[in-house]
């Protein structure tokens, strides 16, 4: 299993950018608006994984709720599987709290499912699958 991307929330994206193109020379890939989660994002590719950051698009967004309470930083860890059916399974017979039940369409097409951080230390994992 490899880290897939590193999700930060962000105020604003445009503003974000210029730290990880022009002062870490990350090569932007993307920008995508995910309607379902109220969410604009931006992939950043840093060796085999990437940063993805994320910018509200409505107040009370899960992004937004983030940022009024922790301020702008780290959101998620997601890692790539390759079943994602399979292992949600195996973290719901582990004893992990569930955000999401079955897999939803995320940004790039993926299929994703989110673990609850009151459940893995404190930390949002999410796991997903190339569409």
């Amino acid at each position: 299993m490899k880290i897939d991307h590193i999700g930060i929330a962000v105020k604003s994206l445009e503003e974000a950018k210029g730290l990880y193109t022009r002062v870490l020379g990350l090569e932007w890939e993307q920008d995508e608006e995910v309607h379902t989660e109220a969410v604009r994002v931006s992939f950043f590719k840093t060796g085999e994984s990437h940063i993805e950051l994320l910018e509200a698009l409505s107040d009370d967004s899960a992004i937004a709720r983030f940022i009024d309470k922790k301020g702008e930083g780290i959101h998620h860890l997601a890692f790539a599987v390759d079943d994602i059916g399979a292992a949600l399974e195996k973290a719901r017979v582990e004893g992990y709290q569930l955000i999401d039940e079955s897999p939803r369409r995320g940004a790039g097409g993926k299929l994703v499912a989110f673990l609850h951080p009151k459940s893995t230390n404190g930390v949002l994992i999410e796991l997903c699958q190339k569409g």
